[in-house]
């Protein structure tokens, strides 16, 4: 059995969470340990509160990105006889406050996203999950062997930097410049419709000839970074980025039916600082599209507090909306599921039946898409009208349309398991890209009148979800709506 020494002071591990989108605090970092030629240390961080937010009394937190930097290891073929430099150097992580974070339930199940590429699209496929990722006595904690010197990001979930938006913003109006393409006669279109606090553009993609107008929104909660992901894989399709602006025929259809209106980002604010849930001044912005019973001092949406809202809301009343989908990620459920505008004022067997048509289609052209489980619906219409802030419920029932929140996963999706790349890249991409088919097959029945859905088979119906998904031993802490949190003394 080799000694345990002191390494020497060549080898070194340095935290930073500097990036785009960076979110940790360095708490303490052991003196590295020798065993032969590796050596191990601990590092202990914190991941930093969002700020405050007013409406829901708590700073959010959860979300953390952060870059380790390992320098001073010996290759396999350096040195000569006599070289005694370590080799490998594996590090404990520990996440200290992993118990006061916004949903400390999620944390059971869930494996940590790590590359040792860089944050760039080229490196998309070189994330992977530390299986080995555990919350114990209200820490999460993993250990990575670091075999080289460089850089590992290990982030709750990959981080889509600011920088990406930047490009993807700039791919779609390239392609909108581009000079006898097939987009001229859709009117494209790249707006901003206002700034945020930090003055950052509201960007909006507007493209179609249809009469339907179509609003898709991503990553108001901006430590829901796969929402944007999603959107990129929606945008490439729809402007047939990657493939020399040629559009499929699904696509071409949708711009016939549908004016849409896409909002890749709307809280860039807060997704550059590395937040969960809250823009620079700690808004909630999925709490901001409506003064609501009980709450009648908090108004909003406010330019002062939520102009990314304000500014979104103003247009849509504007221009209308038919059909309507706020896209988000969710910590805890390991399901892609649809949470909808159920017991508000709008609902009924209209809603309804379009609400269950639509996962229907969806679910036809993605198998990772399912109905049965999600948040609970209210238990009544007096419980609802609580959450006339959420956008779904609002613009369901302002514009009397179709309206659902999607929700991907976190951690690995159940409906197609895959423990070592969890929810993937590639299938958050190609989930947006999916959309396209769903939006051909609903769009007849938008607008359609009279009892329109018994043209539906039973399978198309809708499912009143449960978020009992464990077959075993589950136990509901208390019953959870539209992702809000659940207080820690449930």
């Amino acid at each position: 059995m080799p000694s345990e020494t002191m390494a020497s002071p060549e080898v070194k591990v340095s935290i930073t969470a500097s990036h785009d989108g960076g979110n940790i605090e360095v708490i303490s970092k052991s003196e590295p340990v020798v065993s032969g030629r590796t050596a191990k240390v601990t590092v202990t961080v914190h991941i930093k509160p969002d700020v405050y937010t007013e409406f829901e009394s708590r700073a959010h937190s959860q979300y953390f990105s952060f870059r380790s930097f390992v320098s001073g290891l010996h290759s396999s073929n350096s040195g000569g006889e006599g070289d005694d430099g370590i080799k490998l150097i594996t590090v404990q992580y520990v996440v200290a406050n992993a118990r006061s974070v916004s949903f400390p339930e999620a944390w059971p199940g869930y494996t940590v996203c790590y590359t040792s590429g860089s944050l760039e699209p080229c490196d998309d496929d070189s994330w992977r999950r530390n299986l080995a990722t555990r919350y114990v006595d209200g820490k999460l904690i993993w250990e990575h062997v670091h075999a080289a010197n460089g850089s590992t990001f290990f982030s709750y979930s990959p981080p889509y930097t600011y920088g990406r938006h930047l490009k993807l913003i700039a791919d779609c109006s390239a392609r909108i410049s581009a000079r006898g393409g097939s987009l001229e006669r859709y009117d494209p279109v790249v707006e901003s419709l206002g700034q945020t606090l930090e003055g950052r553009e509201i960007e909006c993609i507007s493209i179609g000839n249809g009469k339907l107008a179509a609003w898709i929104q991503h990553r108001q909660h901006p430590g829901e970074t796969m929402a944007e992901f999603f959107a990129e894989g929606f945008l490439h399709r729809l402007f047939g980025v990657g493939k020399d602006g040629e559009l499929d025929e699904t696509t071409k259809k949708v711009l016939d039916q549908y004016r849409l209106h896409v909002i890749p980002n709307m809280c860039p604010d807060g997704s550059v600082l590395g937040h969960l849930r809250t823009n620079s001044v700690g808004a909630n912005l999925n709490r901001e599209w409506a003064t609501v019973p009980g709450h009648e001092d908090y108004e909003a949406p406010t330019l002062r507090r939520s102009p990314e809202v304000h500014a979104v809301l103003s247009k849509m009343d504007e221009i209308g909306c038919d059909f309507f989908l706020d896209v988000h990620g969710d910590e805890d459920i390991p399901y892609v599921f649809f949470s909808g505008a159920e017991k508000t004022p709008a609902w009924g067997d209209r809603l309804e039946h379009l609400h269950g048509y639509f996962i229907s289609c969806y679910q036809r052209a993605n198998s990772d898409v399912q109905k049965e489980i999600g948040y609970p619906p209210p238990d009544s219409a007096d419980d609802a009208l609580k959450y006339m802030n959420v956008a779904t419920n609002q613009i369901s029932t302002r514009f009397n349309c179709l309206g659902l929140t999607l929700e991907m996963p976190y951690k690995d999706c159940e409906t197609n398991p895959d423990p070592a790349n969890g929810f993937s890249l590639e299938r958050t991409k190609k989930l947006g890209a999916n959309l396209m088919d769903a939006l051909v097959d609903v769009h007849p029945y938008l607008r359609a009148e009279g009892q329109f859905w018994r043209a539906f088979s039973k399978e198309d119906g809708y499912v009143i979800p449960t978020d009992n998904y464990k077959e075993q031993g589950f136990v509901m802490l208390k019953k959870r709506f539209y992702s809000d949190v659940r207080p820690h003394d449930a």
